[in-house]
């Protein structure tokens, strides 16, 4: 691939020489990586899929959000930023794959518990993330490339509504988020556990991320009481369950308007349709569900 060859001639000024052929990572659905070796260290090279951009992806962000995560001792080590190519270069983690049902296990709950404190703990950089708003502009992006958004999301979006002013009455500072904790993101390595890509992290609310941790591992209630106990260190409210199970909805429904834009996006060969019905269908379950007005009542009750 001629960009890749490209990419890798800018990064030997940076690296030192290239040791052999880059190899491809499996796993991404929005990027190409690879690994490579330079001047005798094994490296994640991460090339932007096509016009990530629209997606709210800044790759300057990215890095600082990697470059905090990785000074917490929580990600890899950011080695290189390229504008032109694009690119982005990580240190290598010799570690294994994490599967969501490992990750519900109890003593792995409280690792990344621990892991997320951390990452909140970080100073926050200069992009923001506000899932209410990210969907918006999803939807409005996909319309304005020709793409269909589907009639479940005003049923979605009037949900949001009312989850947004249900937390409304009891907001949080801004914290470096992740925002995008999916199992593949998460690597259990000799030196611990390690979170990777980086590229949807901004200042955004907390709960977001323990939420979308919980929807994407596919947590139950006790794991999910079992999480924000270990990450608050103390017993939770109700109503701070009540954010964290409502955010997981917000997930759903960033994950299911990124599809929709990203059908209009990408080139990689990936049924963007049917990712997107199947979070609306689980958004319809959870929105028409009796405990989601339950919810909105004790998140808007919540103590911080």
């Amino acid at each position: 691939m001629a960009l890749l060859s490209e990419t890798t001639d800018r990064l030997t000024s940076v690296l030192g020489e290239l040791e052999g052929e880059p190899a491809p990572l499996e796993g991404g659905i929005t990027n190409r990586n690879f690994r490579a070796r330079f001047g005798g260290e094994d490296v994640v090279v991460r090339m932007p899929g096509k016009d990530t951009a629209l997606l709210g992806i800044d790759r300057h962000a990215e890095a600082a959000a990697n470059r905090c995560a990785a000074a917490a001792g929580v990600a890899p080590e950011v080695l290189a930023l390229l504008d032109d190519p694009p690119c982005l270069v990580t240190r290598f983690i010799v570690g294994e794959p994490m599967e969501s049902a490992a990750l519900r296990e109890p003593e792995a709950l409280g690792v990344v518990a621990a892991a997320l404190r951390a990452v909140h703990a970080c100073p926050t950089i200069a992009a923001t993330f506000s899932p209410f708003r990210v969907v918006e502009d999803y939807a409005a992006k996909a319309a304005a490339r020709g793409g269909e958004v589907p009639a479940a999301y005003e049923r979605s979006h009037q949900a949001a509504a009312r989850i947004e002013t249900a937390l409304r009455h009891r907001p949080h500072e801004p914290v470096l988020c992740h925002n995008d904790l999916l199992a593949a993101n998460f690597l259990r390595s000799a030196e611990g556990l390690r979170v990777v890509d980086w590229e949807y992290a901004g200042a955004g609310d907390r709960y977001f991320d323990l939420g979308n941790f919980a929807v994407n591992n596919e947590l139950g209630d006790a794991e999910e009481e079992a999480f924000l106990n270990a990450y608050l260190g103390e017993e939770p409210t109700a109503g701070r369950l009540a954010k964290l199970r409502l955010m997981r909805f917000m997930s759903d429904f960033r994950e299911a308007m990124w599809a929709v834009l990203q059908g209009t996006l990408s080139d990689l060969e990936f049924d963007f349709g049917e990712y997107a019905a199947k979070h609306f269908e689980r958004l319809h379950e959870a929105e028409s569900h009796p405990r989601f007005k339950v919810l909105l009542e004790e998140a808007g009750g919540a103590t911080s």
